[in-house]
């Protein structure tokens, strides 16, 4: 059996919602306090990742706990994956150097 594709959406003033598991491209049910809406999911969103539940555009801030995490650094059209390519968080400012799959950082050279 097929797992529903779920999001929540922790405050509703949020602009993202986390993925519950993995979320593959097509329909998403969004949960927010005691409602629910759907919305789709333009490709694959990893588990504990971010959806976009709106537009969000550049130079925007992106909303997660009701507060402002980081900003978007190119337009995010709802249902898509919000991550480190398409935002800088303002809890890490190394974010931009990290890479978006594995969070290795790319700022460093290892010999």
């Amino acid at each position: 059996m097929k797992k529903m594709n779920t999001a929540f959406q922790i405050n509703k003033k949020d602009n993202v919602a986390v993925a519950v598991h993995g979320i593959q491209e097509g329909e998403v049910k969004v949960v927010c306090e005691s409602s629910h809406y759907n919305i789709t999911a333009i490709g694959n969103i990893p588990k504990g990742h971010k959806i976009a539940v709106q537009d969000i555009c550049a130079g925007e801030h992106i909303v997660k706990y009701g507060v402002d995490i980081g900003v978007a650094t190119k337009d995010i059209s709802a249902g898509q994956w919000v991550h480190l390519h398409c935002m800088k968080s303002f809890c890490d400012e190394r974010s931009s150097h990290l890479d978006v799959m594995t969070g290795a950082p790319s700022d460093i050279a290892y010999l």
